[in-house]
């Protein structure tokens, strides 16, 4: 029951670039740590970057086009896989900061890359992953498909902790699949927390009675490497992630309000009370649900 600060990591990530990106990430860990922050939430594959250039280059969708089958190459070698050691690197840096991470990624699984959300412990253990288990749109460019098996919600020392990733947040059956494993926490991870994500966000508290930490990026043309031509066809200069990152209390309200367009580690504090007193109203997966009426199967078998 003890009160406790959560934050976002709102940073511009190293784009295509993953040692880069892990060294600012270990930098941003211990900077957590040393704001007695307890768990620390990145955005959505935030190593090594969210794909920008499938909604904002115009080619980027031509079969056998050169300049997509190279920028596709440099992200393959840029993305970890789970046993790697740059995520032995993060893993190392919770540890040393005592601080629970969910780090949004694009995992790498023989050829195949997954929008996953990695979560490590404070005791720097991979505590669970889960994948994407639909990617949006444009991204199926690029993306496989989760599955029931990462539905994941793992125990801290604060509280149960979950989250989705994006357009998972208008998943009904998704989202009663994680209210169903009783988070106290949820990790809302966004390529940016633009309005329509954070009214997602916004809900997803309010109905689930839970915490909601909203992380998004920031991505400018100043953050993007140079000679990859795909990226070069991206008119102007962005800003393509503009953050949004905050933290909302279980009754929908935001506890920070939204910080945009600068990185910030965005702190809220956290009362577990409060969740168990919004629940006296509502509780989706108890006195406010009817099982006689309403039944959830979830398949949770690997595939």
């Amino acid at each position: 029951m003890d009160k406790f600060l959560v934050a976002a990591a709102q940073v511009a990530p190293a784009f295509l670039d993953l040692s880069r990106g892990i060294d600012i990430a270990c930098e941003w860990i211990a900077k957590a740590g040393r704001e007695d922050v307890k768990v620390l939430v990145f955005p959505e594959t935030w190593l090594p970057g969210y794909p920008v250039w499938l909604d904002n280059a115009p080619n980027a969708a031509l079969w056998d086009h050169p300049p997509a089958k190279a920028l596709f190459s440099r992200l393959l070698a840029n993305s970890p896989a789970i046993d790697s050691p740059e995520i032995q690197r993060l893993c190392e840096a919770a540890a040393e900061a005592q601080v629970t991470v969910v780090m949004g990624l694009q995992e790498l699984d023989g050829k195949t890359l997954y929008n996953s959300m990695l979560y490590i412990s404070a005791e720097g253990e991979i505590a669970g992953v889960h994948r994407k288990l639909i990617p949006t749109y444009t991204e199926r460019l690029l993306w496989g498909r989760g599955d029931g098996s990462t539905l994941t919600v793992i125990d801290t020392p604060q509280g149960r902790l979950g989250g989705l990733v994006c357009w998972e947040h208008w998943m009904p059956l998704a989202r009663q699949a994680m209210h169903n494993q009783n988070e106290l926490l949820h990790a809302a991870v966004w390529p940016s927390v633009n309005e329509a994500h954070m009214l997602a966000s916004r809900s997803y508290a309010f109905e689930g009675r839970c915490y909601v930490i909203a992380a998004g990026s920031v991505l400018r043309r100043e953050h993007l490497p140079e000679g990859l031509e795909l990226l070069n066809d991206m008119p102007g200069d962005g800003p393509w992630m503009t953050g949004g990152s905050t933290v909302i209390g279980p009754d929908g309200k935001h506890l920070i309000e939204p910080v945009y367009d600068e990185e910030a580690l965005v702190i809220a504090e956290i009362d577990p009370q409060r969740a168990m007193q919004e629940s006296m109203t509502l509780d989706v997966s108890g006195h406010y649900s009817r099982p006689d009426v309403f039944q959830l199967t979830i398949n949770e078998e690997p595939q």
